[in-house]
C-alpha cells in the first residue's frame, strides 16, 4: 500500500526520546520496521527551530544537527512552523488561595505544526497520492482532518504513538494505532557518524 508519513516532530520528541539515548534517530528506519508491508513513498517531518536557553545555549546546534541527518533520508521532507519563548507570570502550585505567589517562567510554544499536517494530509488525500496515511503523534487536535480522510476519500489513517497512552480520541478516529516502543527504537538510531553534500559530521556528544 502507497504510504505517507506524517511525523509531529515536538510530540515524537517529548513523547519518546526525551531524555534517553534515543534521540539521533531515523524515522525511516523506525516506519520501516513497524510498517514493514507498506510502500513508504514520503515522510513529511513538522517541526520549527528552537532558540538558544540560559541553560542550555547548545539547543539550536543540536537540532540542527538532528535536521541534517534526516535530510540523508531520501524522500523525506521538513516543513516548518514557528517556536516562541516569551516569559510570562505563573502562580505557584503551593500558593495559598488567599495568598498566591507568581514566578516568572519561560513559556514555549510550537505553534504552526498541527495546522501543517492537517492541511498536507488532507491535500495529499485528495491528490490520492496515498492510499494510507500514517501520522507519528498523540495530538487529539488532528482528530477532524482524520475523519475527513476517513470518512470523505474512504483513505486509511494509521497513528504510530510515541506516548504511552494513545489519546482517546485518536485511538477512536484512526483506522489503527501501533505504540512506539524502546526496542524500536533503541533498533531505529542512525550510525554516529554520517556524511552528506557537505562532508561528515557527528551524533551530539550529549547525546
Amino acid at each position: 500500500m502507497r504510504t505517507i508519513i506524517y511525523v509531529d516532530g515536538f510530540n515524537l520528541y517529548y513523547g519518546a526520546v526525551k531524555d534517553t539515548s534515543y534521540k539521533w534517530l531515523n524515522i525511516s528506519k523506525l516506519c520501516q520496521a513497524l510498517l514493514p508491508k507498506n510502500k513508504i513513498e514520503k515522510i513529511k517531518y513538522f517541526t520549527a527551530l528552537v532558540s538558544a536557553r540560559p541553560g542550555d545555549p547548545g539547543k539550536p546546534t543540536r537540532q540542527q544537527m538532528y535536521l541534517r541527518a534526516l535530510r540523508t533520508i531520501p524522500k523525506l521532507e521538513i516543513i516548518y512552523g514557528h517556536f516562541l519563548e516569551h516569559p510570562v507570570f505563573m502562580p505557584l502550585a503551593s500558593s495559598l488561595p488567599n495568598n498566591p505567589q507568581f514566578v516568572q517562567v519561560l513559556k514555549t510554544e510550537e505553534k504552526g505544526s498541527d495546522v501543517n499536517i492537517a492541511a498536507h494530509l488532507i491535500n495529499d488525500g485528495y491528490k490520492e497520492l496515498y492510499q494510507v496515511a500514517v501520522l507519528i503523534t498523540n495530538d487529539s487536535d488532528l482528530v477532524g482532518p482524520i475523519e475527513i480522510v476517513r470518512k470523505e476519500l474512504n483513505l486509511t489513517v494509521g497513528i504510530l504513538n510515541p506516548h504511552r497512552k494513545p489519546a482517546y480520541a485518536l485511538k477512536k478516529a484512526a483506522t489503527f494505532v501501533k505504540p512506539i516502543r524502546k526496542g524500536v527504537l533503541a533498533a531505529s538510531q542512525f550510525p554516529d557518524k554520517l556524511t552528506d553534500g557537505q562532508g561528515s559530521f557527528h551524533k551530539p556528544p550529549d547525546w
